[in-house]
């Protein structure tokens, strides 16, 4: 990962330096060069020179310096020329690429460290010992977002969400897996779970209208210590599942407006079962039809009003009546009466769960 982080800044220096310069990493090979074509070539015995110093070496035509401090530097900057110029566009060099790394590692450490704290490939008592060795600020509320792509795309999914975020010092983009990817973002305090939605859906249109990427973004709950984002994750995680089976005209779910899905998505298969076979009578369910299905969902988004739910349905009122009498007769529930609507429409998601549980043989 270091190569391409000093190719980035060496690619953008080659304007302003009208000199050869690159570096070459702990195994004497160049890994970053001005030049494309120098890439790879070796350069054996520099680094044993450098081994005895903390200055730059003079040598074959070109100025070297180590990246960092004496024996302990990893990687070697060189510059065309033995000149003073050359001595000093080093020394520049070397300071600039030093500082960039020890920035990018810290970032990177980071990173893998929130990446094991939500797969769980950490001991509990060993996050807050980390958490200091990194100086990481685990007083602030964080959440995590669940960003799953469907499809291939020509641009890595990871680099995308990436550049959206480009504060590294308070947002966290990790992959855990081909086409998963983590935003642990930190929030305020007294965070609205609307706004929240809306950094979702920026997330989403973005990728859409820019990367013509096809996703959906779940959502965990606000932490505010560390070791809980694996919760939070976790959350994500079930928010994309349940969404698949109970909301699936919407990309974007959050975990604290799952409502009774989540309850329903955790139950055993055979309690459900049993449910439906106490609320229906055998092949009452199934007779229904699907304009009776239709109605009956309107019905309930108009919350049980039949005058409403006739005049979005564009049928008399009577007509919605005589329906929903049909449906008492068929099932044994009068929609018209709560607590038989409740019942109902619990089991109607009850059945859908159902439907997407795959067949074991």
């Amino acid at each position: 990962m270091s190569n391409r982080m000093f190719q980035g800044v060496i690619h953008q220096m080659k304007e302003a330096v009208d000199r050869v310069i690159g570096v070459i990493d702990e195994n004497g090979i160049i890994i970053s060069c001005s030049e494309l074509v120098k890439i790879g070539e070796p350069r054996q015995g520099i680094r044993d020179e450098l081994s005895y110093t903390t200055d730059a070496i003079v040598t074959g035509g070109y100025t070297y310096r180590p990246i960092g401090t004496g024996v302990k530097a990893e990687y070697v900057v060189f510059v065309e020329g033995e000149d003073k110029m050359a001595d000093k566009i080093s020394m520049i060099l070397s300071i600039s690429l030093s500082n960039i790394k020890s920035l990018y590692d810290e970032k990177y450490d980071k990173s893998s460290f929130i990446k094991n704290i939500i797969l769980d490939n950490i001991l509990p008592s060993d996050i807050y010992i980390k958490s200091k060795e990194l100086h990481f600020n685990s007083d602030v509320s964080r959440i995590v977002f669940l960003v799953k792509f469907y499809g291939k795309s020509e641009v890595n999914p990871f680099d995308m969400v990436q550049n959206m975020f480009p504060d590294k010092n308070k947002d966290y983009v990790i992959s855990v897996g081909e086409h998963d990817i983590v935003l642990v973002k930190e929030i305020k305090p007294n965070y609205d779970i609307r706004e929240i939605e809306k950094v979702a859906k920026t997330i989403s249109d973005t990728l859409s209208t820019e990367f013509y990427a096809k996703v959906s973004v779940g959502i965990g709950t606000a932490v505010d210590g560390i070791k809980d984002l694996a919760r939070s994750f976790k959350e994500a995680q079930v928010a994309l599942e349940v969404g698949k089976v109970f909301d699936t005209e919407k990309n974007i779910i959050s975990y604290e407006n799952l409502g009774i899905g989540r309850l329903i998505y955790q139950l055993p298969t055979t309690l459900c079962e049993m449910f439906l076979a106490e609320v229906f009578k055998k092949g009452s369910l199934e007779s229904l039809d699907r304009e009776t299905l239709t109605t009956i969902q309107c019905f309930f988004e108009n919350n049980l009003n039949v005058s409403e739910t006739s005049r979005k349905l564009f049928v008399h009122r009577n007509t919605l009546v005589y329906r929903l009498e049909k449906i008492r007769k068929l099932t044994g529930l009068d929609l018209r009466e709560f607590e038989h609507a409740i019942t109902f429409k619990v089991a109607l998601m009850v059945k859908k769960y159902l439907s997407s549980k795959p067949v074991k043989f």
